[in-house]
């Protein structure tokens, strides 16, 4: 049977609540940015493709330009694996943070340190992501060559 539901326990929830809109936030962020990588990596594996349809009808000069790029190509899709990666990481982190807050309400359970280490990893899994993204970015910037 259900226990009533009293004043208190009402107040402690919305306060719980209120305490996870700002990780829900991040949460958004974190997604927008793993969509721009996933945009990224379908990018990368495209021109992969593409180059690799070239390679078999290529003069023997254009095919070593062909495999430098698709070594900058490997790179860059590593980098923004690793990115992917980090960055669902610390997503995941991120709603486990939320869940556990939700658990020491419920429990009654002091819960702080958890949560906080969880919010560190999170950031740390998120800043991870972020140098992959940017180290990514960096080696397409330096692989363009304009006329």
């Amino acid at each position: 049977m259900l226990a009533p539901v009293s004043d208190q326990t009402i107040y402690d929830i919305s306060h719980v609540i209120q305490l996870s809109v700002a990780p829900v936030f991040l949460l958004t962020a974190i997604g927008t940015i793993l969509g721009v990588m996933s945009n990224r990596l379908a990018r990368i594996v495209d021109r992969a493709r593409a180059l690799n349809e070239r390679l078999e009808d290529s003069h023997e000069n254009r095919v070593q330009a062909i495999h430098a790029e698709m070594s900058t190509l490997a790179q860059r899709r590593r980098m923004i694996n690793f990115a992917i990666t980090f960055g669902t990481t610390a997503a995941l982190l991120v709603c486990v943070s939320i869940a556990t807050v939700f658990l020491g309400a419920v429990m009654r359970a002091s819960v702080a340190m958890a949560v906080a280490s969880l919010f560190i990893l999170a950031m740390t899994a998120f800043v991870v992501a972020l140098v992959c993204f940017l180290r990514e970015v960096l080696l397409a910037v330096r692989s363009l060559h304009l006329a």
